[in-house]
């Protein structure tokens, strides 16, 4: 019986430019964004303009997290306390958590069984016109008919805040992920598309929104040190009145980040053919049912994922222990306590929640997988006949 020796939390090395570039940084001292020579714009100011020039943004702001720029952007579009914010019923801990952490109140809307947010649900809970906001989360690089997203948004006046921290390299038609809404959300964290441990941006070409999230980043007074940032006279309005929550990306980041977005797009293809190599292998497998991908949807699948709809909790969980036992990593969302990253919407006890039982059944099948760059194509073919092997022999229906 085969089992895969691979490691699936293995991202590929830091490049040699890379490394070069943040011993550069290493050996002057100067690690902190604002810690510059005479018009030197350093790596910082220089990988935000980069970044911003790569998805055709106006403004860009680099930041210590993907959780930290959720959080200032909603900061910046002024969530008030007790304020009713929508976001998507399948996502990550950091979503509603930093709805959380300004004082809002998360409000789910559901998923599909295409694993995106439900426009039938987000309409209806527009037309109550109790909202203002919505934080959609692009969960596991998964997007969704961004037309109609946005006429919905448009109609009712939702402000859209993107979540993109799974989407870096993703396109709806031609328009890239994170702008197609007010602002737009990245995270650079390990198991992202690009990796420096903790990171992320902020995109958005409103200059008085991304002038009050380079106050709350902690930029003092020294916003004119940004390269990709609104003119200095759109920072007279908000400068005094606006809070200082210190997040800021360091050069040192900054530095191992820009040689990985030189190198995006060859990394999205490669992600994209261990996806479409997994598809291929379990296409056709009996219980198992894989995501359709609209044509429109330029997607960068970093992660694969398949359901066992309408499977018993003990059928899915033998699958998921059967296939760890010859080494293949599921994550299951639809297990009731959270584990490691996954958990449900109904796992933040922190927040109201009202049942979604189509949703439910969709959270309830999900099986999760990461697809590092360490793996080849090969790897590929043994993990999916690994799963086929496995849900064939589990498989009751």
């Amino acid at each position: 019986m085969k089992t895969f020796k691979g490691n699936f939390t293995q991202q590929e090395p830091i490049s040699e430019e890379g490394i070069e570039a943040a011993l550069n940084v290493l050996r002057s001292g100067r690690l902190h964004r604002y810690n510059l020579n005479p018009d030197e714009i350093g790596e910082v100011g220089l990988l935000e303009q980069e970044f911003a020039a790569s998805i055709g943004s106006r403004y860009c702001l680099a930041v210590a997290s993907g959780g930290y720029a959720l959080a200032t952007a909603l900061r910046a579009v002024e969530v008030r306390s007790g304020e009713q914010i929508l976001t998507n019923a399948f996502t990550l801990a950091p979503v509603p958590g930093a709805i959380a952490s300004v004082g809002g109140i998360p409000v789910y809307v559901g998923v599909t069984e295409d694993l995106v947010i439900d426009l039938d649900h987000l309409k209806e809970l527009a037309q109550t016109e109790k909202y203002r906001i919505l934080m959609l989360s692009h969960m596991r690089g998964h997007i969704c008919d961004m037309d109609r997203l946005m006429s919905i948004c448009n109609e009712y006046g939702l402000i859209v805040v993107e979540d993109c921290a799974h989407t870096m390299g993703a396109k709806w038609k031609e328009v890239c992920s994170g702008r197609h809404g007010r602002i737009g959300c990245y995270s650079t964290q390990t198991y992202k598309h690009m990796n420096s441990g903790e990171g992320g941006f902020l995109v958005s070409d409103d200059p008085d929104l991304m002038a009050r999230a380079i106050m709350l980043s902690g930029s003092y007074m020294l916003y004119a040190r940004h390269g990709a940032a609104p003119d200095a006279s759109v920072f007279e309005k908000v400068k005094y009145t606006t809070p200082n929550v210190s997040g800021r990306m360091d050069h040192l980041r900054a530095a191992i980040l820009r040689p990985q977005l030189a190198r995006l797009d060859a990394n999205c293809k490669a992600w994209n053919e261990r996806y479409l190599r997994l598809e291929e292998r379990l296409s056709g497998v009996q219980g198992v049912t894989l995501i359709r991908r609209p044509k429109e949807e330029h997607y960068v699948a970093s992660s694969f994922q398949f359901l066992l709809l309408d499977w018993s909790d003990a059928d899915i969980e033998a699958v998921v222990n059967h296939c760890a036992a010859r080494g293949v990593e599921l994550k299951w969302f639809g297990q009731k306590e959270p584990k490691g990253f996954t958990s449900r919407y109904d796992s933040w006890k922190y927040a109201p929640v009202e049942r979604l039982p189509a949703t439910d059944r969709v959270l309830k099948s999900i099986m999760d997988m990461r697809i590092p760059l360490t793996f080849s194509l090969e790897d590929c073919d043994q993990i999916a006949d690994i799963i086929r092997d496995v849900v064939s022999s589990v498989c009751t229906h």
